[in-house]
């Protein structure tokens, strides 16, 4: 899964006004953040082949140390402590950031092959496949998003023009990536090549949703909400 991780952050963000937008979009990505570097070292181990699955062109051999279930727990505990403890030392932010972390494997497990260990290469594997059908993934990724997107447009209001219409630009520019991303054909990329694109992506779509974000204020919350997802101001 690729931008439908961003549907976490989103829908995340409405209820800690406190937890950086552009943090989030980090900690939803935050295990391939470190997957790729660790692929370049040889730690762990990624195959380019060309439509391995229907949506994708990577065989993902050995990834313990990131897409384990274990990998899981401790990376999402040690995200909860650095924000409890370091950065914001705040109880509800750091919850908020280790249950973005958390989110990415979660909907891993959905998109995958069978290449999620739970703790070791010999352990049994989780995946349930759906990058075999490039449209169901195109389309579970459009929904999880616009669903994000619903949610952080409901909780929260415009202070300008940009972010009366920045943020659904913006995800509707990550849909189109998205396609070229799902469809779109094998490139001759190096795995370093690979890393530096990925890398470089998350990144600047973690700039822009902070900016963004600035351009938007956090509603007031009422005890009872019912969103509808129409656009508001």
């Amino acid at each position: 899964m690729f931008v439908g991780h961003y549907a976490a952050s989103l829908a995340l963000k409405r209820f800690e006004k406190r937890a950086s937008l552009g943090v989030l979009f980090l900690a939803v990505q935050f295990v391939d953040i470190v997957f790729f570097p660790l692929v370049l070292l040889g730690v762990e181990r990624l195959n380019i082949v060309e439509k391995f699955t229907q949506s994708t062109h990577f065989e993902l051999e050995y990834m313990p140390y990131t897409h384990s279930l274990v990998a899981f727990l401790v990376w999402s505990g040690l995200a909860y402590a650095l924000f409890r403890w370091v950065i914001v030392k705040s109880h509800s932010v750091a919850v908020i950031v280790a249950l973005a972390v958390m989110s990415h494997w979660l909907l891993d497990v959905i998109v995958h092959t069978p290449d999620m260990p739970l703790w070791n290469d010999t352990s049994l594997k989780l995946g349930l496949g759906l990058w075999n059908n490039a449209i169901a993934t195109y389309v579970l990724e459009a929904v999880l998003l616009l669903a994000g997107l619903c949610l952080y447009m409901r909780s929260t209001k415009a202070v300008t023009r940009t972010g009366k219409y920045g943020m659904g630009i913006f995800v509707v520019l990550l849909l189109l990536i998205n396609i070229a991303n799902i469809f779109g054909p094998l490139r001759d990329d190096s795995k370093m090549d690979l890393a530096i694109s990925v890398l470089t992506a998350y990144f600047l779509f973690a700039a822009v949703a902070f900016w963004l974000d600035k351009k938007r204020s956090q509603r007031r919350r009422k005890s009872l909400q019912v969103y509808v997802c129409i656009w508001p101001s």
